[in-house]
Formats: structure tokens, sequence, C-alpha cells
């Protein structure tokens, strides 16, 4: 009855349904499990009533869940039965047809099957083992169906919005995923300069996997990890976006930090984020990170790039690191963007209380940034080899943020950091005489043409929208959104057998 593969198993009860009492008593279970303790000593509910003195039409009611027996009706029925009280409020269906009757009468009572408003069906002794399997079986396959489709743009954003707010609570800090991978580090022997090539593979071997690279793997995938025969699959051609490093660490960290498939998109995210932390703290350890800026804060030198280049990462895995380790040991909030060329953040982080844009949900990712701001800026800028700083005067502060651009497969990107004005004294950059005012949300700041430009061109001008087809569709399905399960388990088994 269970769905094979990534995708969840059928839930049993309906979301939210409720079949228990404030007691924690399920009257549904009971009921069944009653009924089938009469049927087994072959009592009649005359015999039954009889027996424990009550009435047969109050014993059906307790039959069919719908009635929640006293203690002492409790004790009686025990007694009747010749079982304990706790035999007769055990929590495992005594058969396989009372399960399905239970699982039936929980759904069907759940906020999902009644918004089909269709008729209920009567559990009842007439209705055959194999029509119970398929009612329930159709019960699971809609569930399932359901969370495949959940997985929409707009549940992606409030995805997004509750791990941003689960990181700002911790201040990007996870102590636990630090000291799992310290205690790698450590096991491999590894205590100082940039992690390479060797020594990433020297952690996979650690943990008891192979690495094996072919030129097949599935296009949907970055890697693909055999828990049968231990071993990680990865390819040589490995697009520049992504370094070869962190996509191995990434892949141990799912099994390091012993994540199971995703029970849906938000939790799919969560793994995502644990995982580029694990890579991280890899790719960066704690103490070493540490000691670096702190040395560089004494000296008043704070800078990104300087951190990338004594750890042999990407601007990115260095500011993001730098979001991880600046409040817990520098006592430095901060904000990180990643902007698109178009204007449209594409990852954010903040907690020193700057102003993102968000829709109702309160999501960043999607949202066009002020023109003014030093994310949008240094697009303009002609000197792509040093760091572009700039403070910004907004609705909510001074910000400092320094910034560069980066072009990958899908365009031009901008990655910055920015802190409030008090934490500037830290930082390389701080002498910068480039300033701007952004007045936004203020719709006169930035998002409404100037009145010049509007008065000359209001009512003559019809572009041609490039549609992002993606802001319509659903998210990919699946446990894993966007991977082919079929594609993996056949590359699996193909490379299994050589």
């Amino acid at each position: 009855m269970e769905s094979a593969g990534w995708n969840l198993p059928g839930r049993g009860a309906a979301a939210g349904t409720n079949t228990r009492n404030d007691g924690g008593l399920d009257v549904i279970s009971l009921g069944r499990r009653v009924r089938h303790l009469r049927k087994a000593a072959g009592l009649t509910l005359d015999g039954l009533g009889a027996a424990v003195g009550t009435a047969p039409s109050q014993l059906s009611l307790i039959e069919n869940g719908k009635r929640e027996p006293k203690l002492g009706m409790l004790q009686n029925l025990a007694k009747a039965f010749g079982v304990t009280i706790d035999a007769l409020l055990g929590d495992e269906p005594p058969s396989r047809r009372a399960a399905l009757e239970i699982e039936l009468e929980r759904a069907q009572r759940g906020p999902l099957y009644q918004s089909l408003g269709l008729p209920k069906v009567r559990v009842s002794s007439r209705l055959s083992l194999e029509v119970l399997e398929s009612l329930v079986g159709l019960q699971h396959e809609l569930e399932r169906r359901l969370d495949e489709q959940s997985a929409t743009p707009e549940e992606a954003r409030r995805a997004n919005t509750e791990i941003r707010s689960e990181m700002r609570a911790r201040n990007n800090y996870y102590p636990d995923i630090e000291s799992q991978a310290q205690d790698l580090l450590k096991a491999v022997g590894h205590n100082r300069g940039p992690l390479s090539h060797h020594v990433a593979a020297d952690i996979a071997e650690h943990l008891g996997f192979d690495l094996h690279y072919v030129g097949d793997l599935p296009h949907s995938t970055r890697s693909v990890t055999d828990l049968k025969n231990r071993r990680i699959y990865l390819t040589h051609g490995q697009r520049a976006d992504h370094d070869p490093r962190s996509v191995l660490l990434q892949a141990l960290g799912h099994y390091v930090l012993g994540h199971q498939p995703p029970r849906d998109y938000a939790d799919f995210l969560r793994q995502r984020v644990y995982t580029n932390y694990f890579a991280a703290a890899l790719l960066m350890p704690e103490h070493a990170t540490v000691d670096f800026l702190k040395e560089a804060k004494a000296a008043k030198e704070l800078a990104i790039e300087d951190i990338r280049d004594a750890f042999a990462v990407s601007y990115e895995t260095a500011a993001h690191r730098f979001t991880n380790l600046a409040t817990e040991h520098l006592g430095i909030t901060t904000h990180f963007q990643k902007v698109h060329e178009s204007g449209i953040i594409h990852k954010a982080y903040e907690n020193d209380g700057v102003n993102f844009p968000a829709d109702h949900t309160g999501a960043i990712e999607g949202q066009p940034v002020c023109r003014h701001w030093t994310s949008r800026v240094v697009f303009d800028v002609p000197d792509k080899f040093r760091a572009f700083n700039q403070y910004t005067d907004t609705a909510v502060g001074t910000f400092w943020c320094t910034a560069r651009t980066e072009r990958h497969s899908s365009g031009e990107y901008s990655l910055s950091i920015g802190v409030p004005y008090a934490h500037v004294k830290w930082f390389r950059g701080r002498d910068t005489t480039e300033r701007s005012q952004s007045k936004c949300p203020d719709e006169s700041c930035c998002r409404r043409p100037p009145a010049d430009l509007s008065a000359l061109w209001a009512g003559h001008a019809w572009p041609s929208t490039r549609a992002n087809s993606h802001l319509l569709a659903a998210m990919p399905p699946g446990a894993f959104p966007g991977v082919d399960e079929t594609e993996v388990y056949s590359f699996l088994q193909a490379h299994a057998q050589r």
C-alpha cells in the first residue's frame, strides 16, 4: 500500500485528522479493537451488552468510534474479553482488516475527503477486504499526488521564508554541524591551509565511500550516492558554477547529517542549507577561519576577497561563511545578497535589520532590489577586478556594502555583504566616497520612472515581455524536485554491474 522509491508513503490518517480525545484516546482504533474482540469471543452486541451492563446501541456507538467509553466501561469490557485495559487500548490494530477499517474511517473524517464532497462509505463487515484495500490505496495515492503538486512557487517562497527565519534566529550559526565537520577534519589529519581535492577524497574514504568519476551522470543531478555499494558518482565535466570539492562534500553531508528523503519542499530546502553549511565548514574550518577573521578585524582590514584567497574558495562561499561566523564570533550583524543582473534577488540573508523587499508571504527571493543599493549599482561599475564599496542611506539606517559581480551560466550576478554603519570601522573599503540614498519601499524611489521620462514616453511604449515560464509552473514533483527517479535508478543499476 505504500509508494515505492523516494515519494512519501501513504500517511494513513488524512492530514489534519484528529481521532483522539484530549486525553490521547483514539476512539476509532478502540472501537475496532472492541469489535474484533467481541467477534473473536463469539458474542453479539446483545450478549456483550448483558455482560457489561449497557445497551447494545451504546456498544455500537463505541465500536463505530462515535462515543468514548468511560473508565468503568473500559474495565467491564476488558473483564468480559479476558484482557487487560492496556491490551484493550493498544495502538497496534488486531488484524490487517481492522487496520484498513481504522484507516478508512480516519480518512473519511479528515478535511481532504470532506473537501471532495463524496458520500461516506459505511465501514462494516460487509465491505470486502479487496474493497477496503482499494479505498485506502486511493486515499494514499490522492495524498501523494497532492503532496507532489503542493510544491508551487508560492509554497517554495514560503519555505524559503521559513528557513531564512530559522537562520536569522540562529545568526546563521549551527554549532552541531561545525562540530561534525571538525571531527571529520581531525580524523583525516587536516589542521591547516585550504582543503585540497585529495583531502576531500580522504574524507570520503574515511566515511567508507569510493569515488567514481563518470561521463553519464543523470543530467538532473550534481552527484549520485549509491548507499548500497557505498559509492559516490561524480562527473569530470562539472561546470565552473560548482566547486567539485563542494559537490562531493555536500553529497557526504547528506550521509553524515543523517538525512532521510525529504517530506516536503521545506524539508528539501532545509537539507540543502545544512549540507551547504557542512561543506563550507570543511572548506573553511571554524577555528582557522575565526582566527583569520579576528586578526583582520583587529587590523580593521576585514575583506571578503581576503577570506576567499586564504581558503581557496569562491567569493560566494567566502561571503556565506562570513555570515556563519561574523555574529557568533565577531559580534557583527550583517546581510548577504545574490542578485541577478535583472535586479531580482536570487538568495539573501540578514540579521542586521536591513529592509529587504518582500512579498505578502515575507519571501525575499524573486523580489526586485532597489536600483540605488550596492548590489544593483555594482553592475554598472567598470572595474570588475576589485570589490565595489558603497554607503546607502535607507529608511531603516545607513548600511555599508561591498560587492563583486560574477558570471554564471544563467547570467551575471552580484554578490554583496553589508553591515550597519556602526560596524563599518572593521572593514577595508570603509573610506569609500560612494554614497547613495534609497527611499524604498516608497514607490517614488525607483519603482516609478522619472517624471521627465514619463512625460515623453507614457502611452507610447509597448515592450514585448520576456516571459519566465517557471514563474507559472509548479515546482518539479518528487521528493527531490527536478530529479528523474527512473533515470537515477537506471544509472545506478548500470554502474552496479561494472
